[in-house]
């Protein structure tokens, strides 16, 4: 039996396993994905400011992902990879994200990214943890989960 941490809304990973099936996999083509949206979008920002935003680049990159990822996870719990992915983030109690959880979300991965450790220990939970959480998804009790199907 593996280990998974009492969230009450949450899928159990032992009795549906089919909520987390691939979703490390999933995660990553997303994240790719999302890498080349942000990218996109910066590079538009750098355009529209006639070059001179290339003096601050990583400022309008940081700006640009973290508002991008808030937005689309505040929106429908999904960045656009995620949605293409077709995984979605749910809260503690079961919930998609609401723009508060979206922005907490955020900023864990920002702060995760910025440092090598916590990046590596976010890898190692994804791919060994039930719920494949990120260290984020666990501090915030959170998780990724293959989107389930809408009732008419």
């Amino acid at each position: 039996m593996s280990y998974a941490p009492t969230s009450p809304g949450l899928p159990d990973p032992d009795l549906a396993p089919g909520f987390y099936s691939g979703i490390a996999s999933k995660r990553l083509v997303a994240w790719l994905v999302d890498l080349v949206i942000v990218g996109g979008l910066t590079a538009l920002a750098v355009l529209l400011t006639a070059f001179m935003g290339l003096f601050f680049l990583p400022l309008i990159w940081l700006v640009v992902d973290f508002s991008y990822r808030t937005v689309t996870l505040a929106n429908r719990s999904a960045t656009w990879g995620h949605r293409l992915m077709g995984i979605e983030f749910r809260d503690r109690t079961g919930r998609r994200f609401d723009l508060g959880m979206a922005g907490l979300h955020t900023l864990g991965y920002t702060l995760s990214m910025s440092f090598v450790l916590p990046q590596v220990v976010s890898v190692v939970l994804m791919l060994t943890g039930a719920r494949r959480q990120s260290l984020t998804d666990v501090v915030l009790g959170s998780a990724a989960i293959n989107r389930p199907a809408e009732a008419f």
